[in-house]
């Protein structure tokens, strides 16, 4: 029925002139998307074969907009206006005067090829076709097209209304004048698009869909509790969800057909579906939609969980522990004095023993700075201060650890330091004293080894800087006592941390996760898919990350990053956690982030 002239791409439409745009798909995305077009003043299409979707998507734009003139950020008479620039209805015919048509059916490429046919067929020929998916092909779509050139992929992110990042998508086949359009039209809609290239989930979800992967296989692994990982990506990283809640969120069946899709172009075992996935996409557990994925909730849709047969036990069921009044901090560095400061602000006398008592006396004095920054701030009152630090011992030995109850070590990352250490920790503490390494990346079994006492020892691991930062991920190794775990424990809670179990195994939780997003992130650079900017935008806009994985690597060190994704490497042999070579390079350079003055970005230096 269309035209066979051929459009005219040689000058870019203004985004004004994509004044009718059409939605076919009136799920969740395809009625935000819609929300975001109405109330940017455009007229929109709305078309869905199943009239009950047509009519909830009606109503949640009368919704969204009653709650909007609530709220006062938009008058009655706008709203009028924004809700009769909504039609709705069941047949492609009605995308025929469209501008633009931005399809989000189902993930399915038989029935997204099966729409672009139909709108082929109806729409003219400078109408650009737009696919919201995040996990198929747009160039195979593309290609099955009529016109090629007019088809790019825009995906908007959930919901849409809220979420600022656009990924606009080119197939080798895009006419350069269809992206700009598209781009403009995303920015007049007030959303930061970013251009990329045509590869399964595309940034965000290229590189979140992996994270969320390994954490799916994590917990299948019984490796560590559906809540200990969900809560130590949240309090470890800054994350607004954990993996495993999100992943309900999304939904199960979702995440699985974008890694398949993933998997099908990387090969890379790192985007091979989680079993677990399959299991519980094919027993019909999805997550929230379904009421029940990897926690149970109280009904189909909702957010609010509740206990199942996997929630953690109550703690009054954990073995009786050992009395700890004093703890003894190894280091004078600025891990040591930041866990030295957490214990003696709850209470604990703190021996703080570094290789000279020079050395301890500067770590107390960095303490000291740091709880006048919080008594200048109002959190803290000078005679708190004082009290605190009062209860800190510098020493230069670690003789002076004889009578402490709970000995941590804070020392450089390297296991002949860490495991002489704890040689002279096993001949100066008393019987009974338990022995704490603060290891992120290290064997815990290879330091409890080199004592006399193995079921002493466990791993805390604290997050830099201590004094703020909530998570100490409590480490067992196979030797480490059951009252050990459960003092510990009581001791994080003491302090007021938030204590996660994992087993004694490279990177525990947080890194196991966290590194290799953050190489595969490296590995976008080096493909030249994306810049460093659109992929530190995409996974703060997209992802509601805190960090950009490059803002992160910087922050961290990239000496550091390289040493924890070798120790990973190492310890799983996967080939896809080998690290990316650029940062290798970078190391190599001396570029080792912002304690350098230059990492993947310039810095200002002080």
């Amino acid at each position: 029925m269309g035209p066979q002239s051929t459009p005219d791409l040689s000058t870019p439409p203004s985004p004004l002139s994509l004044s009718t745009i059409a939605v076919v798909g009136l799920g969740t995305m395809g009625t935000g998307i819609a929300e975001v077009l109405t109330r940017a003043g455009r007229e929109v299409i709305g078309i869905d074969t199943d009239e009950a979707a047509a009519r909830q998507a009606v109503a949640t734009l009368e919704a969204a907009t009653a709650r909007a003139v609530a709220r006062e950020r938009i008058t009655e008479r706008e709203r009028q206006d924004i809700l009769a620039r909504f039609r709705t209805f069941t047949d492609l015919q009605a995308a025929a005067d469209a501008d633009l048509v931005i399809e989000v059916v189902p993930e399915d490429y038989e029935l997204k090829r099966q729409v672009f046919a139909g709108l082929d067929a109806v729409v003219r020929a400078d109408t650009i076709l737009a696919t919201g998916t995040n996990a198929l092909s747009v160039t195979r779509l593309a290609a099955d097209s009529q016109r090629p050139e007019r088809v790019l992929g825009v995906h908007f992110f959930n919901p849409a209304p809220a979420m600022k990042l656009v990924e606009v998508v080119s197939s080798v086949l895009t006419a350069p004048t269809a992206v700009a359009a598209v781009t403009e039209l995303a920015r007049d809609l007030g959303k930061d698009p970013i251009a990329v290239g045509d590869r399964p989930g595309f940034v965000a979800d290229g590189l979140l869909f992996g994270y969320l992967n390994q954490a799916a296989a994590m917990y299948e692994a019984r490796y560590a509790t559906r809540e200990d990982i969900d809560a130590a990506m949240r309090l470890g990283c800054g994350l607004p969800m954990g993996p495993l809640a999100l992943l309900d969120l999304i939904g199960v069946d979702t995440a699985r057909t974008v890694l398949e899709a993933m998997y099908a172009e990387s090969q890379d075992r790192l985007h091979a579906p989680a079993p677990i996935l399959g299991q519980l996409a094919e027993a019909g557990l999805t997550g929230r939609k379904a009421g029940r994925g990897f926690y149970t909730y109280d009904a189909p849709g909702s957010g609010t969980t509740v206990p199942d047969a996997e929630s953690p036990a109550a703690a009054d069921e954990l073995a009786a522990g050992r009395t700890v009044s004093s703890v003894g901090v190894a280091g004078s560095g600025t891990m040591a004095s930041g866990i030295a400061e957490v214990f003696a602000k709850a209470g604990f006398k703190v021996v703080l023993a570094a290789r000279s008592l020079e050395k301890a006396e500067k770590a107390k004095a960095r303490i000291a700075k740091s709880l006048g920054r919080s008594v200048d701030k109002g959190r803290l009152t000078p005679e708190a201060r004082d009290t605190t630090l009062a209860s800190i011992t510098p020493a230069g030995a670690l003789e002076a650890f004889a009578d402490v109850d709970l000995a941590v070590e804070a020392v450089a990352e390297d296991l002949a330091v860490k495991q002489e250490l704890f040689r002279t920790l096993d001949k100066v503490c008393k019987p009974g004293a338990i022995l704490a390494t603060t290891t992120s990346s290290l064997p815990v079994v290879a330091c409890a080894r080199a004592t006399s006492r193995p079921e002493d020892v466990i791993g805390m691991h604290f997050f830099n800087p201590a004094p703020a930062m909530k998570l100490v991920e409590v480490v067992r190794t196979v030797l480490t006592a059951d009252d050990v775990h459960a003092t510990v424990r009581a001791v994080c809670a003491k302090v007021r941390k938030h204590p996660v179990d994992c087993g004694d195994r490279a990177g525990f939780i947080v890194n196991a996760l966290l590194f290799p997003y953050l190489n595969n992130a490296i590995k976008m650079v080096e493909e030249h898919y994306a810049s460093l900017d659109d992929i530190d935008a995409a996974m703060k806009l997209g992802g509601g990350y805190p960090m950009g994985p490059f803002e992160l690597l910087d922050v961290v060190g990239l000496d550091v990053s390289l040493a924890i994704e070798k120790v990973l490497h190492a310890e799983f042999r996967d080939p896809g956690l080998a690290p990316a070579p650029l940062l290798e390079h970078l190391v190599a350079a001396g570029c080792l982030g912002r304690k350098t003055g230059r990492g993947f970005r310039e810095y200002a230096r002080r």
